[in-house]
């Protein structure tokens, strides 16, 4: 008897199934780049560049004194693939030495201002520790940022603070946030406060660095936003690895790796399913409306660029992270552009980084290429 053919049958006029690229031993149902994989190869992919990158971190230091990390949970996918992540490889860690290299402190920064949505958000955050059992867990209200120290509210255009002897409360926050001008000034400010906030939590708990979930396409986006909104100057801790002017460093582990590659991850692997939170795909948003930020311009333009031209993105941000972790950052503002030192000798715009961008090889995959 001929042995059973173990490839599929494959009907007349069909097309033949697309094997990994990788392993060339299993059919490809997602997406790595350009390049069609199968689960276990995609799997692999995503948990290595989060691992090695989280390697780097690690430098000269002892390892047997686990580094204190705060992990900032949204419960959006990024931060909840991070931590997911973070957790398998922190368990075989255990499982092979009995030790670990780091230590996570899981917060949640609640930004709700109904008592039932506070509710809802805490039930879910015990779902994250009943399933990620060995850190760490704390939740915190954005509003008890209103009384920090340190911040030059006048600058931010706020006056009218609750005084030291009086407890702040979500409703001063809301009237705050509420008594800006534009939607960019609104969203500015809750983005300030919730880092600061992040950063006094750390501090206050002995937390070394914050671990921010920001993937490739968040950290150019965040590049070319700062930089349209005049704040150049700050993108060397916004969107690179290392200190940050609050004293304690800022670290970036998924930016090796795509938006919509993290948004597949959360959906394929359990039990990220269950315990993410997704929002609604934003419809198309006009530049003109009232509503719209700066932000929400930026992440619109890459998520289309992301579909089709996956490196263009990754260049951005592995070119401007490589500038500024060399310190090639020189410049002074004029209009939205900012002069860049490149190679060590040439200056081009902004604009003129971004077509050399399109036109270099894939850095993203380019592991000579990493700051």
């Amino acid at each position: 008897m001929a042995p059973p053919n173990t490839k599929e049958s494959q009907l007349p006029g069909e097309q033949p199934t697309a094997l990994c690229k990788r392993c060339n031993e299993v059919q490809a149902t997602l997406q790595i780049r350009s390049e069609s994989v199968c689960q276990k190869c995609f799997l692999q992919y995503i948990k290595t560049k989060a691992v090695k990158r989280m390697e780097t971190y690690k430098g000269k230091r002892s390892t047997k004194v686990p580094q204190k990390l705060l992990l900032p949970l949204s419960f959006g996918p990024s931060s909840s693939c991070l931590l997911h992540m973070l957790d398998g490889y922190l368990g075989i860690q255990h499982e092979r030495m009995n030790r670990v290299s780091y230590e996570l402190f899981v917060v949640h920064i609640d930004l709700y201002l109904d008592d039932a949505d506070r509710e809802a958000s805490a039930a879910r955050l015990q779902k994250y520790k009943d399933q990620y059992p060995r850190h760490s867990y704390s939740s915190y209200g954005l509003h008890e940022a209103l009384q920090l120290e340190g911040i030059d509210w006048q600058s931010l255009g706020i006056s009218d603070l609750p005084t030291q002897d009086t407890k702040a409360s979500s409703f001063d926050l809301q009237k705050i946030v509420s008594s800006l001008s534009s939607a960019t000034s609104r969203a500015d400010i809750v983005s300030t406060l919730l880092n600061r906030l992040l950063v006094d939590v750390a501090k206050r708990n002995d937390c070394e660095s914050i671990l921010f979930g920001d993937t490739t396409t968040r950290l150019a986006e965040k590049t070319l936003t700062e930089t349209a909104k005049g704040r150049g100057f700050s993108l060397p801790w916004q969107v690179s690895d290392g200190p940050s002017p609050y004293g304690i460093g800022f670290l970036y582990p998924l930016r090796d790796i795509l938006k919509k590659e993290i948004m597949t991850f959360s959906t394929s692997f359990s039990p990220l399913p269950e315990l993410v939170v997704h929002q609604a795909p934003p419809s198309h948003i006009s530049a003109s409306s009232k509503s719209t930020t700066i932000d929400d311009l930026m992440a619109q333009y890459f998520e289309s660029v992301e579909e089709n031209f996956p490196s263009i993105v990754a260049n951005v941000a592995v070119e401007f992270a490589g500038f500024l972790s060399q310190r090639a950052l020189m410049a002074s503002m004029v209009g939205v552009e900012i002069k860049i030192q490149i190679h060590g000798h040439q200056e081009k715009t902004l604009i003129q980084i971004l077509f050399y961008a399109m036109d270099a090889q894939d850095l993203s995959t380019d592991e000579s290429a990493r700051p």
